[in-house]
């Protein structure tokens, strides 16, 4: 029986195989069948301000230059080119091993190292060393650099690498898109940024951040704040994840998100605890400063045994209005929209976006190579600033392994499983996957959607 969106909409126990994150061969099909079959997310515009401005974007053997050619906001005002000269197909803008790309600006375009061949920003060749050795060969179609399909959406660069006509950015992300639209992530701005060459296949590595079913565990110092049960649902390619109930209870979150109540007789207390926990080990993201204070203050703001709901609803209200007098605008999420958003939310293939009304944070991972136990993994914090008041940022590597300080936590918690789980799922021991048909279903989405490009490795229902 095919594994369909109702087989998860009916939390139906499904399991699965490992070839998708263990063999070579399924890493080198993922290059024609995966990823130029998909939107990517390449970069941000704030990164590329000015004419000329571009950074590399390198997915498998493909390098990528995306710059800004004009001024402006729409798509028309960038291109993104393939980083390959026409000539004998040496890379024109060289990105060191081990690195998150280049960053620059070029006003006259650029010129390859090997034998000098010139392009505009748009990919035009404009210079030729002899060429009337070509006795006039030559054409505009033969010698520009080879452009790739272009769209933002929420302050993020995508490319699609089809030549063949496809669906729309708006299309590919759906309904998942128009959630998020709400929380207007394209005026939030780099908070910081990170990566690392960390040695496990890149869905094993995205899948950790996929759920909050293993916090539990894996981050137990949390559970003397809070409870951690959450729900998952498909939303096609996307699906998302909230914090839910076991039973009906008072709620204390709105629509399942990170901003939520703690556990304990004093929401007022419990709740500046458990966001001030998060906060500060997950690197001061997945909230604010703003909202750390206003939370912090709820103690002294409001009465003793004043209800769950309306402390929720004065700490927001609080931290609105601090943010409003700092110059920082909230978006008006419709209250049915912050429902429906969860907590974050998985844009297939291999980007998972925890989001708020003024931050997000995210994770990325990529192939490292043709090495299916080895993946570029990423995580930044995005937040809304004062104008002219956002911070300077590039990417930083740093060694989960090793530097750990540098991660928090959290998130060194959680590379301390992924490494863990790559090599367990090579034992014989192991027979499949199990994953929570309840609390897990965006894995097995994942790995639905992702068998259908593949043509291999789908679930199956477990008997």
């Amino acid at each position: 029986m095919t594994v369909t969106a109702k087989t998860l909409d009916d939390e139906v126990a499904v399991t699965y195989g490992t070839e998708a994150f263990l063999s070579a061969d399924y890493a080198r099909a993922e290059k024609e069948k995966l990823w130029p079959r998909v939107w990517q997310q390449a970069g941000r515009v704030e990164d590329i301000p000015n004419v000329g401005d571009y950074f590399t974007y390198d997915i498998c053997d493909d390098s990528l230059i995306i710059l800004r050619v004009k001024e402006g906001e729409g798509k028309d005002c960038f291109r993104a080119l393939y980083n390959v000269c026409a000539h004998r197909g040496r890379t024109l803008i060289d990105v060191p091993e081990g690195s998150n790309g280049v960053r620059g600006n070029t006003r006259r375009g650029f010129t390859c190292a090997f034998h000098g061949w010139s392009y505009d920003l748009e990919g035009k060749n404009t210079f030729i060393l002899h060429d009337f050795d070509w006795h006039g060969a030559l054409n505009a179609d033969c010698t520009s650099l080879t452009r790739c399909r272009l769209d933002l959406w929420g302050g993020f660069i995508y490319i699609d690498q089809r030549e063949e006509e496809a669906e729309s950015l708006k299309e590919f992300l759906g309904r998942a898109g128009d959630i998020l639209d709400h929380f207007q992530i394209d005026k939030m701005r780099w908070k910081w940024r990170q990566y690392c060459i960390y040695p496990a296949n890149w869905k094993t590595a995205i899948e950790a951040f996929m759920e909050p079913y293993h916090t539990t565990t894996t981050h137990n110092q949390l559970t003397a704040y809070a409870e951690f049960y959450a729900y998952s649902k498909q939303y096609g390619l996307h699906s998302v994840s909230g914090f839910d109930q076991v039973a009906s209870a008072e709620a204390t979150t709105e629509g399942g998100g990170v901003s939520r109540a703690g556990k304990g007789g004093d929401p007022r207390v419990s709740t500046y605890e458990l966001a001030y926990e998060n906060y500060s080990t997950i690197n001061n993201a997945a909230s604010t400063d703003t909202l750390i204070e206003a939370a912090r203050r709820l103690k002294d703001e409001l009465p003793e045994g004043t209800p769950v709901g309306e402390v929720m609803a004065h700490w927001m209200k609080s931290a609105k209005a601090d943010d409003a007098a700092r110059g920082v605008v909230w978006p008006d999420v419709p209250p049915e929209v912050m429902k429906e958003s969860g907590l974050a939310w998985t844009i297939f293939p291999n980007t998972n976006i925890l989001h708020g009304v003024t931050f997000v944070l995210a994770y990325r991972a990529r192939p490292y190579g043709d090495d299916p136990d080895m993946c570029l993994f990423e995580a930044y914090a995005l937040e809304r600033y004062p104008e002219g008041e956002e911070p300077q940022t590039d990417w930083v590597k740093a060694d989960p392994l090793t530097e750990q300080d540098k991660w928090g936590i959290v998130l060194s918690q959680d590379f301390n499983n992924m490494k863990w789980v790559h090599k367990g799922m090579k034992n014989r021991g192991f027979k499949g996957a199990l994953p929570n048909p309840h609390q897990e279903q965006k894995i097995i989405n994942a790995h639905r959607n992702l068998a259908q490009f593949m043509g291999r490795g789908e679930p199956r229902l477990l008997k």
